[in-house]
């Protein structure tokens, strides 16, 4: 592997799946907020999300290098191995910043205000938030948030408070899942896991994961009730039954310790892709029938 194979590698382009969450805005807008501009708004939000991120994972590897080297499993990223050195991959990282911000700008100023409050955030659980229990649990939780809101803003789509709580609540649950699964992993095979894992209980991040997704049920009953009924009552109170199976059905993935990395659940579960799918469906009928 060359140097810029390496960069490549490190910029993890396998989580760029993530940002998909920028057109979640998208879904119940409207008809008549689904302009053209609006889909390119969607569109610029992904790229520069994509850019973004990778400069901070270029940024996490170059500043944990150290640490990776000892680790059985990370002595093998790029930086830790040798391929890339750290003043590269910040050199890189700054460019990519410079890039995302630059184009978020141009767009729309609100979008570059999400973006610069995502790195900020992201940056500081690189040099410190990570190890601090519950903050590193916020700071995880309000990636998957900032992407729905940078998605409504540079889309032009004002969004619901229900939306954004139950935005907000969502990724709260799927970042305390994640940690409940590496706590579960580590216990069971014995290998080794991040400090911040360490720190908390199961009990603990059972009580967390609970608690958020009695509150996405909540937000989205009466995001559901509030806000699609008006136009589509029949539908919108449907679309709650595939929300709450699917949430369920995430959380036995979660309870079995097997949401270390929801993106790649999320394509191999069959039935929770199926109720997400059912979902969307029902979502669009609420919206457009």
């Amino acid at each position: 592997m060359n140097a810029l194979g390496g960069l490549l590698k490190t910029a993890r382009p396998r989580q760029w799946v993530k940002n998909v969450l920028v057109v979640a805005p998208l879904l119940p807008a409207g008809a008549a907020q689904l302009t053209g501009e609006a889909f390119a708004g969607a569109g610029v939000a992904f790229v520069v999300f994509c850019v973004i991120a990778s400069a901070v994972y270029l940024v996490n590897d170059a500043k944990d290098v150290e640490a990776d080297r000892a680790h059985p499993r990370k002595r093998f990223r790029p930086i830790a191995a040798g391929v890339v050195s750290p003043g590269a991959a910040y050199a890189t990282a700054v460019v990519l910043f410079v890039v995302g911000l630059g184009v978020s700008a141009l767009w729309d100023p609100y979008l570059a205000v999400v973006m610069a409050v995502y790195a900020a955030i992201q940056l500081a659980y690189c040099f410190g938030m990570k190890h601090e229990p519950l903050i590193e649990l916020a700071s995880v939780a309000s990636g998957f948030l900032l992407r729905a809101l940078a998605g409504g803003v540079a889309a032009g789509i004002q969004l619901s408070s229900w939306f954004l709580l139950t935005t907000a609540f969502g990724s709260l649950f799927m970042a305390a899942g994640k940690r409940y699964a590496e706590a579960r992993q580590g216990e069971e095979t014995g290998r080794a896991v991040r400090k911040v894992v360490q720190k908390y209980t199961q009990t603990y991040l059972r009580f967390v994961w609970t608690l958020s997704a009695t509150v996405v049920v909540t937000a989205y009953s009466l995001w559901s009730f509030q806000v699609l009924a008006p136009s589509s009552p029949a539908w919108s109170v449907i679309s709650i039954i595939p929300f709450v199976l699917a949430i369920l059905r995430y959380a036995i993935d979660v309870d079995r310790g097997e949401a270390e990395e929801p993106e790649e659940l999320a394509l191999h579960d069959r039935v929770l892709l199926v109720l997400a799918l059912s979902w969307v469906v029902v979502l669009l009928l609420a919206v457009y029938a």
